[in-house]
């Protein structure tokens, strides 16, 4: 046979199954590599405690001796048991353009999955929202970015091939940085901070975010619970998602809005310097310059950044709470000279985000989607 699917079963192996993502895109100007190591505790079920409530099983695709694709089969039980549905769902999928090799690695996912009693089949997707998902079906002329997913073009139209159809799509958005903060925007900020009794926090040590990160990822599970697909962290994912984020986070770049009554936190948004390019030149591992390379594109003046997490609280939503994070990141981001924020995706049907922007010069420039099949 020279077609050969394959279970990963050791280590090496994982390593093998991560490392197949980085050389098919060798070369390419717009991919994003991922870190291996930080992939391969996500990938780990000694490491990540996404494990504690999920299966999953990963497999790699030979073809003439040769790897030619890889996928992941995963089962989120309480995502599951929370949106009343029997779905599997598939990530980290990468193949060459080659139909022989996607056929047989969607068959044996969902010959797992189907074994598994599940009866349809979407992504990609990971073990939480904080993993990548989307498959990108416009903009492949466009540099991704360290949350997002690249892929070659010819994804989408394997997906289609083999029968998969629409079950949601994300937008991205480059914003253009204004040249201050719209007046609009400030006089709802002061309405809204006096109004509701709240306050803009910022850190200058990074001892001092600690105690409000537990509360971050609180309001982030309340805040995204309505969204597609979402699943809220237990305590142990959010202590995983702290100790691996936390430590990496540019406190100038961070801004949080507290409750003066009870010091819990209304509305957070993290942002963070556009790494597209570290990451690049770091090839998948801190060492031996890796670092050298994330940390002068962490602490130098970015161009560009990345809107990573941004959350108000339900009963804040449509309140103009979201107008004191900008108010508050804007001047930061002029005195930088940062030109465009990469908003990463956003929910199509999520007007509400979408809204925040309309202040702002902007273009839609990428769109993924999340597949689905019965089973």
């Amino acid at each position: 046979m020279n077609l050969e699917i394959k279970e990963v079963k050791t280590k090496r192996e994982l390593r093998k199954f991560i490392k197949f993502n980085i050389e098919l895109y060798k070369g390419n100007p717009y991919h994003v590599p991922t870190l291996i190591d930080e992939e391969m505790m996500t990938l780990s079920k000694d490491k990540n405690p996404s494990f504690e409530d999920c299966e999953a099983v990963y497999y790699l695709a030979y073809k003439n001796g040769k790897i030619a694709g890889r996928i992941a089969g995963i089962i989120v039980h309480r995502s599951n048991a929370i949106w009343k549905q029997k779905h599997a769902r598939f990530g980290f999928v990468d193949f060459i353009d080659d139909d022989e090799v996607v056929d047989a690695l969607f068959d044996a996912v969902t010959v797992w999955a189907k074994g598994k009693g599940m009866t349809a089949l979407h992504g990609p997707l990971g073990f939480t929202d904080l993993d990548h998902e989307g498959m990108l079906i416009e903009g492949f002329d466009l540099p991704g970015t360290m949350a997002t997913i690249y892929n070659y073009p010819y994804y989408p139209e394997q997906m289609a091939r083999i029968g998969f159809r629409k079950d949601q799509d994300w937008k991205e958005y480059k914003i253009y940085i204004p040249e201050g903060v719209p007046e609009k925007h400030q006089r709802i900020g002061n309405i809204v901070k006096q109004k509701y009794g709240l306050k803009v926090m910022k850190f200058k040590k990074r001892k001092e975010i600690w105690p409000y990160a537990d509360k971050i990822f609180k309001t982030l599970n309340e805040a995204y619970a309505s969204l597609y697909g979402f699943t809220p962290l237990t305590q142990k994912q959010i202590e995983y998602y702290v100790n691996m984020y936390i430590p990496m986070l540019r406190l100038n770049l961070i801004t949080i809005i507290v409750r003066e009554s009870d010091d819990a936190v209304a509305g957070f948004g993290i942002t963070l310097p556009n790494l597209t390019d570290a990451m690049r030149k770091a090839k998948g591992s801190l060492l031996p310059f890796g670092f050298i390379h994330l940390l002068k594109a962490l602490y130098f003046k970015p161009k560009v950044v990345d809107l990573y997490l941004i959350g108000v609280l339900p009963e804040y939503r449509s309140k103009g709470v979201n107008t004191l994070l900008f108010n508050d990141l804007i001047p930061e981001y002029i005195r930088l000279g940062t030109e465009y924020a990469e908003s990463n995706p956003e929910l199509e049907t999520n007007n509400a985000v979408q809204a925040q922007w309309v202040y702002f010069k902007r273009e839609h420039h990428k769109t993924r989607r999340a597949f689905i099949k019965q089973i």
